[in-house]
């Protein structure tokens, strides 16, 4: 798995937008177990941002992942499509959706799903990149980086 390098500046505001609204959806998370907030948004072919943010649970199996609850909330408006996906969590520790997640993604996006994953701006005081000046590191995959070999519809048969 190699991540990409892309330097393009338009390309670099678009990630780092779409990493800032999965920074801001962990503010909603509820995490009384692991204290692990995951923010994730994914956008639909149409430039639509769903966003969703671990929902945890005592019985820890019905937990729900950010990336679950932004493309059940994507789906169930309509949506089918999509282009992108950003994950970040509390610690922007370059957080990669989990091999469940990427199943589900995997059921609706294909191979070529960007997902870029927050490495976070190299402050350790928690000051935002925009206070520090400093830019935020993204890492990038496609989704058939994560999950080669998916199981599919086809692969069932």
């Amino acid at each position: 798995m190699t991540p990409h390098d892309d330097s393009n500046s338009a390309a670099t505001d678009h990630r780092t937008a779409l990493v800032a609204a999965a920074r801001d959806a962990q503010s909603a998370a509820h995490v009384p177990y692991s204290e692990y907030r995951v923010g994730a948004a994914l956008e639909t072919e149409a430039g639509d941002v769903f966003v969703g943010c671990n929902l945890e649970n005592a019985n820890f199996s019905n937990s729900l992942h950010a990336e679950e609850v932004a493309i059940a909330e994507a789906v169930k408006n309509g949506h089918r499509e999509f282009s992108h996906l950003a994950v970040s969590s509390d610690r922007q520790d370059g957080v990669t959706p989990c091999g469940m997640c990427r199943q589900t993604l995997a059921e609706f996006c294909d191979d070529e799903l960007v997902v870029w994953c927050d490495e976070g701006d190299g402050s350790d005081d928690g000051a935002t990149a925009a206070e520090t000046e400093t830019e935020i590191q993204i890492t990038e995959y496609t989704l058939g980086e994560l999950l080669p070999n998916t199981i599919t519809e086809e692969t069932l048969e």
